[in-house]
């Protein structure tokens, strides 16, 4: 039997090893951060994505979409929305993002709220995760406490958001690797897969699943095929590869747990949520069972990924900066 001094350095050891890999530093994140500085963050940011809703149902799969692409880069610092400028090769250009990740003038209008009200205290990256709990929120998704204290960084890397940001062509080893380099497990990259219950995803995205899937020839045989004839409806051989269809097409604007029982019935949109339940013998099938199982177990997984994956290395204490203009940095 393990003894207590044995086990306690055993836990030491492997919260140190936690602590490394998701940079260290997030132990200085609090959910009381802006409790004195900014005690109306909530309310602001909600008013903001509420309004913007009105004219872009898809606003909320958007907003949760930049987060995303910003933690997987450098951690969450907001570097992905850093504009091209002198030294800075902006991410919004790398091809994870361009002509694809959207939601920037939200997020510079409630940066100009909250600038009104409490100027210089809360950064890009922060507007981004409380954005995201709203989104989610909204959509009828779980709500959680949301933890602050990030600052925004001084540069970009659009190079890193090439290679580290998951793409819907990876394989079930390429996206789960890409998680693991983040210190995030099947667990954390099926329930984030999650996010796909709502928004859209454009034609060129899985139209090679379509018709001559890995140049086999044929369509990707994990597709139902009555979904497959939808989706070639919809965006037929050579056609336009910017229109979009709904990621979940069952319940397209609610953030609910159909996105696993679509998987279940093989009417996953893009090659990497098909294969989280189509790849015999992965350890992600059984979750993807759990989930379309319980709508609350998959909140409450969602919800603590997400805390996860705002977790990734982020930049405190006085590392970074407070951008006033969440586009650029500071002069």
């Amino acid at each position: 039997m393990m003894s207590s001094s044995s086990y306690n350095n055993l836990v030491t050891a492997a919260a140190l090893f936690l602590a490394a890999v998701l940079g260290g530093s997030n132990a200085q994140l609090s959910a009381t951060f802006y409790d004195t500085s900014c005690p109306n963050i909530s309310s602001i940011v909600q008013g903001i994505i509420d309004q913007a809703q009105n004219s872009d149902v898809r606003i909320n799969a958007k907003l949760i979409r930049l987060h995303f692409h910003d933690c997987f880069v450098d951690g969450c610092d907001g570097s992905i929305l850093l504009d091209n400028a002198d030294g800075i090769v902006s991410e919004k250009d790398a091809n994870p993002n361009i002509n694809s990740a959207d939601g920037y003038s939200v997020v510079d209008d409630i940066k100009t709220a909250l600038e009104n009200v409490c100027p210089g205290v809360v950064s890009c990256a922060d507007i981004l995760t409380i954005a995201s709990q709203i989104s989610v929120s909204l959509a009828g998704g779980p709500t959680w406490r949301v933890l602050y204290g990030r600052r925004d960084s001084r540069t970009a890397n659009q190079a890193g958001a090439n290679s580290d940001i998951p793409t819907p062509f990876d394989t079930l080893d390429e996206n789960r690797q890409k998680f693991t380099s983040k210190g995030l497990d099947s667990t954390d990259l099926v329930a984030l897969s999650g996010a796909h219950t709502f928004g859209r995803a454009q034609c060129r995205t899985f139209s090679n699943r379509l018709y001559n899937f890995n140049n086999s020839g044929s369509p990707d045989q994990s597709i139902d095929a009555t979904y497959l004839q939808t989706l070639q409806g919809t965006c037929p051989q050579g056609g336009d590869g910017t229109v979009v269809a709904n990621l979940d097409p069952s319940t397209p604007n609610a953030f609910d747990n159909d996105y696993f029982t679509n998987l279940q019935n093989n009417r996953g949109l893009l090659q990497t949520d098909q294969e989280l339940f189509s790849t015999t013998g992965a350890d992600t099938v059984a979750v993807v069972n759990r989930f379309a199982g319980s709508q609350t177990e998959f909140f409450d997984a969602f919800a603590q990924s997400m805390i996860n994956m705002g977790n990734i290395s982020p930049l405190t204490g006085s590392d970074g900066e407070i951008r006033a203009n969440c586009r650029r940095v500071n002069a």
